[in-house]
């Protein structure tokens, strides 16, 4: 049975949650949906702390690393910060580069959500009203977060009053040493037979090639630093790893794996993709837990999602929200020892 009860409320509005079950404690909070800890047990059954994190909640506000945040309205990049839709033209906010991230300068990650505490967890809810952040369509947004025994579900939905695009992901980053090493020893499968190519602003380009014989293959689980000083012109993009694999069916999807520990992750999704973000530039952003500054390759993201530049690269965007229509997508994450 979850235990869900409030930690603290603040004058500020923002509520930070724990939700608790037989090996799995997540602390979380409505300021963005963030994922603040999520604390689980090694094969020695010591509890450690395996998400990376602010010192202090109001840093999200400055700094870009999104730890832990609900992203939107759409995941990802969008090329020169700008689309068409239904013949019309918007122009979004230009914050990275000449491009669009993560919802703009105020996304999501930045909301404060109303919020329900369920038998088996938390519902977290907000209304994104026509316009802001330059979108179309007044949104409403639900995201449920589900502890089991051994697992965190999220589970997205949203709809809208008229066409508009929506990509959600969570943007946790994981260390399943707890912070006792980089993430570059972790061991990464991907059950995926393509990757999406970016440019060197690491925008999506829209075109797929396979893994095989590249340092894209995690078809056989290996270390994600085993191959991400290769001289490859994606990577040299990226600076390591921040591309997309288009994931396949099957029992296993994603896997990570830290063998000092015995920590392992699986997650399973009802997105097409996921991001592998290897960490690259997290190194002089606001401090991290217990005051320590992060360092490039200290967490490792894994954002489930549609296709990122969607409304540029693909002939049918998945992205588009038609009214009427209802965004669904589901993340799980599996937490084992062995």
């Amino acid at each position: 049975m979850t235990e869900t009860k409030i930690l603290e409320k603040r004058e500020n509005g923002i509520v930070i949650f724990e939700m608790k079950q037989k090996e799995i404690r997540v602390i979380v909070t409505n300021l963005g949906c963030t994922i603040l800890s999520v604390f689980v047990p090694d094969r020695n059954g010591v509890y450690g702390d395996v998400v990376l994190g602010f010192e202090h909640i109001e840093d999200s506000k400055t700094d870009g690393s999104y730890f832990g945040a609900l992203v939107g309205r759409i995941a990802n990049r969008i090329g020169n910060a700008q689309f068409d839709l239904n013949g019309k033209h918007y122009t979004l906010a230009a914050n990275n580069g000449k491009n669009h991230l993560h919802g703009g300068d105020s996304g999501f990650d930045q909301k404060l959500f109303d919020y329900e505490i369920l038998a088996d967890g938390i519902r977290f809810t907000c209304i994104s009203p026509d316009g802001e952040e330059g979108y179309p369509g007044t949104l409403q947004v639900k995201v449920d977060y589900i502890l089991t025994e051994h697992s965190l579900e999220i589970n997205y939905c949203a709809t809208a009053d008229q066409d508009t695009i929506v990509n959600l992901t969570n943007h946790s980053y994981f260390n399943l040493s707890a912070g006792q090493e980089k993430i570059y020893h972790h061991q990464l499968y991907l059950n995926a037979d393509q990757f999406g190519c970016v440019d060197d602003g690491c925008l999506a380009t829209g075109e797929l090639h396979e893994v095989e014989g590249t340092p894209f293959d995690f078809r056989q689980m290996h270390e994600i630093g085993e191959h991400i000083q290769d001289k490859d012109e994606q990577l040299k993009n990226a600076g390591g790893y921040d591309h997309t694999f288009v994931l396949n069916q099957g029992d296993e999807q994603i896997i990570l794996y830290h063998e000092p520990s015995g920590r392992e992750l699986h997650i399973h999704t009802s997105a097409p993709q996921v991001q592998l973000y290897s960490g690259n530039f997290l190194a002089g952003g606001a401090n991290g837990k217990n005051g320590k500054p992060y360092e490039n390759g200290d967490g490792v993201a894994l954002e489930t999602q549609l296709q990122p530049n969607s409304i540029h690269v693909e002939k049918e965007p998945s992205v588009i929200l038609r009214k009427g229509q209802v965004f669904r997508s589901h993340t799980s994450y599996s937490f084992v020892v062995r």
